[in-house]
């Protein structure tokens, strides 16, 4: 079928130029005063037709360039206006759209269609896949991890990877989240009973001499491996 008027089929279903239709079918009003009156017949915007701006249009009389604004029409749509305009222009532009969609109904071109989605699709999940691949192996990793490590460490992996959390603020999530003791006192930033049960955290107790010959001990939080991936994977989620 030879090509009255371009067919955009870059959407989920075919749509026309409204102002290609406007020229195709000669209308002596311009379009700016055409359209509008044709979209009084009870079309609705977001349905029938989308706006679309054209940037950078070539001016004939400045080097300026220029924008428009265009429409993308439906089928169904740019039918109907063809049925209001009653000259052969107007019969001959409604006859190649019903004959175009009779083509986009047909077998072949459900088929064409549905492997033309499945296609974009699968470049989609591709893309991705190959975005997420760092992550994914960093995760991968930190889970086979027997490590642990400080909240600053762990701060400081988080944001290699694109979240961007520093330590404090790392602190204060924990405290707020209820990982860590936010109570002051002698706990305080201390992993909590469920941190401790989920075995998310552990404490590193290391004994310190003083000058005066009594021995005090200095408490510390610290990330298990399976604490290292289960708030990479908190974050990375988010």
């Amino acid at each position: 079928m030879n090509q009255l008027i371009k067919v955009d089929y870059s959407t989920d279903r075919p749509t026309v130029s409204a102002r290609e239709l406007h020229e195709f079918l000669e209308v002596n009003t311009k379009f700016q005063d055409w359209f509008p009156r044709m979209r009084e017949y009870g079309f609705t915007e977001g349905q029938d037709f989308n706006p679309l701006k054209i940037e950078n249009v070539p001016s004939q009389k400045r080097e300026r360039t220029y924008s428009l604004t265009d429409f993308q029409l439906t089928i169904d749509m740019a039918k109907e206006i063809c049925m209001l305009q009653r000259n052969e222009r107007g019969k001959q532009a409604r006859q190649y759209f019903i004959q175009l969609e009779k083509d986009w109904d047909s077998p072949e071109k459900v088929m064409a269609r549905a492997l033309q989605i499945a296609d974009r699709r699968l470049h989609m999940l591709e893309a991705q896949i190959e975005q997420d691949q760092p992550k994914v192996l960093f995760a991968n990793a930190v889970a086979t991890s027997h490590t642990s490590i400080l909240i600053g460490e762990l701060a400081k992996l988080l944001k290699q990877n694109g979240v961007d959390m520093g330590q404090n603020r790392l602190f204060d999530w924990m405290r707020k989240s209820g990982y860590l003791i936010s109570r002051k006192g002698t706990d305080y930033n201390m992993p909590t009973q469920r941190s401790m049960e989920l075995g998310l955290m552990e404490i590193k107790e290391t004994s310190i001499s003083h000058a005066d010959g009594h021995v005090s001990i200095s408490k510390t939080p610290k990330i298990t491996g399976k604490g290292q991936q289960y708030f990479i994977g908190k974050f990375l989620k988010q």
